[in-house]
């Protein structure tokens, strides 16, 4: 699991939307999310699906490819 690769995907996902907007929708604070795309932190499992799901695409697409 390469965090830098994580953390671009994320950042990419969220394109034009805020910090503060995708971490209201996925139910966790905006530094953990700034941690997440910053490569500091993988999220738990239950945090990756609600990522996976909010964005439409597959947990594998974002975290392990």
């Amino acid at each position: 699991m390469n965090k830098e690769k994580i953390a671009e995907t994320l950042v990419t996902l969220r394109g034009s939307r805020s910090r503060e907007e995708v971490a209201r929708a996925l139910k966790i604070s905006v530094s953990a999310l700034q941690m997440y795309e910053n490569a500091q932190r993988v999220p738990k499992d239950e945090i990756k699906l609600r990522i996976a799901n909010y964005y439409g695409v597959s947990v594998e697409s974002i975290f392990f490819s």
